[in-house]
């Protein structure tokens, strides 16, 4: 019998086994020999289904959405077949091509094989109308990048977001798998390793590289792409961590307030927003629907996250307040105790020869109180912070009592500590049974402990 193969077959049939073997979610290998084992048995191939109408191919409700993000490097001919291998495991797939991808892989292919569209353009008049790149990364359940390329992992780190690929990593909540692919000497690179650094305390996973020959001559050693069923696996095991906190909604309090003495001048206190962005960020990890409440900071919004931007005191209680009702409410801002009585309307003036202007100051609204004994949407877990200076765990003791509240997290702020505006923290856990040291630990080391915690409570207590 003559040998036949694919590949000697014309250009438009073989895009129609490849639609057709996409539509069975078959390789055209499997495609093939299902239409041949038909023949063979005198009955009809199987008819192909018609193409569903709208854009994106119709999912169960119950599939696991994959967004795969195919970088430009020679190992972008694998993603074909990872593809492929994530569909066997009855994940939904979507796809990204950078433009350095269509210089060795074609939407068309790639598209082929998906089953739907293929995206490639940051500014597609046909997707873009309604914010098309925020959906793509919103509607993921896992970001696999794959090849991930130096380049691609230098914007990311960089938080750079220059075309469609580097938007949707900065808008994803979602957990990131990458998959590096490069020369072993770029690898090597200073460079690429602090940015690797980077993205791993940023909590992106990392799949291989692994070690053997480059596409080069000659050139061996750390940089091929791991294989796709290596890469499916890892996507399957970030696909099944646990979400302790799905179906929660949650309100985190973050930053400073600025309370006005005139236009120009302000009291505040010395919080940089650090530990309470971190705590809404792992919140929104962990499954939660977050609203972070957040005085002015220099810090970007988490992802994930919805955020609200105040100034004073009283914006944030209100804030808060609409909030609600939510499960848990984590109250980390620093709070400005005190406001000016009456703020200036216009820039008060130092004038020679005249005292200094009176400044009366009232008390601002308690939102840890507020909340904490409310009669009607109390959360069913309410926990503030004590920054204090001294006798640490015997102030948070009391201010746990007079609040009101379920939990207070305390630490010492006093200025040798480097606690107020820096990357650690070392706290101490104030409950109704008493009070727990944790060690000192990068306040997103905090946060996720935290988090621990708060998902073993409401599990004990649903």
């Amino acid at each position: 019998m003559a040998s036949l193969t694919v590949r000697q077959l014309d250009d438009k049939l073989k895009q129609q086994l490849r639609l057709r073997a996409a539509r069975h979610g078959r390789s055209v290998e499997d495609e093939v020999r299902s239409i041949l084992r038909a023949a063979a048995d005198e009955e009809p191939a199987a008819p192909v289904p018609a193409a569903p109408a709208a854009a994106e191919t119709a999912t169960a409700p119950q599939a696991k959405r994959v967004l795969l993000i195919i970088g430009g490097g020679i190992a972008a001919y694998k993603s074909l077949d990872l593809i492929r291998r994530l569909k066997e495991r009855g994940l939904a797939v979507r796809c990204i091509l950078t433009k350095a991808a269509q210089e060795f892989i074609t939407p068309l292919s790639a598209g082929a094989i998906v089953g739907a569209r293929v995206f490639t353009d940051l500014f597609d008049p046909a997707h873009e109308f309604d914010v098309g790149h925020i959906r793509l990364a919103r509607e993921a359940d896992l970001v696999v990048v794959a090849p991930a390329t130096a380049d691609l992992m230098a914007k990311f780190a960089g938080g750079h977001a220059d075309d469609l690929a580097t938007a949707v990593l900065l808008a994803t909540g979602a957990n990131v798998l990458l998959a590096p692919a490069m020369n072993p000497l770029m690898w090597a690179n200073k460079a690429t390793q602090r940015n690797l650094a980077q993205l791993a305390a940023d909590g992106v996973a990392l799949v291989g590289p692994n070690e053997g020959e480059m596409a080069e001559a000659g050139e061996r050693g750390p940089g091929r792409m791991a294989e796709p069923l290596e890469i499916v696996a890892a996507a399957a095991a970030l696909l099944a961590r646990a979400q302790p906190l799905k179906g929660k909604r949650m309100l985190v309090t973050s930053g400073p307030t600025h309370e006005p003495i005139d236009p120009v001048r302000y009291i505040a206190n010395r919080s940089s927003g650090k530990q309470g962005h971190a705590i809404a960020a792992a919140a929104a990890a962990a499954g939660a629907d977050v609203t972070l409440v957040s005085g002015p900071v220099g810090l970007p919004d988490p992802p994930g996250v919805t955020t609200v931007h105040v100034e004073s005191a009283r914006d944030m209680l209100a804030a808060a307040e609409r909030a609600l009702p939510v499960d848990v409410a984590v109250f980390a801002a620093a709070v400005a105790d005190w406001r000016a009585a009456s703020a200036g309307a216009q820039k008060l003036k130092k004038v020679p020869g005249q005292a200094v202007p009176a400044l009366a100051l009232t008390e601002n609204p308690d939102i840890l109180a507020s909340i904490a004994q409310r009669k009607t949407q109390r959360p069913r877990l309410v926990i503030g912070f004590a920054a204090e200076t001294e006798n640490v765990t015997a102030n948070a003791k009391a201010k746990r009592t007079r609040k009101g509240c379920d939990w207070i997290l305390a630490n010492d702020v006093s200025p040798q500590t480097g606690i107020m505006g820096g990357d650690r923290n070392t706290i101490e856990l104030v409950t109704a049974r008493g009070s727990e040291a944790w060690p000192p630990q990068s306040k997103d080391d905090v946060a996720a402990t935290l988090i621990d915690r708060i998902a073993d409570a409401l599990k004990d207590h649903p």
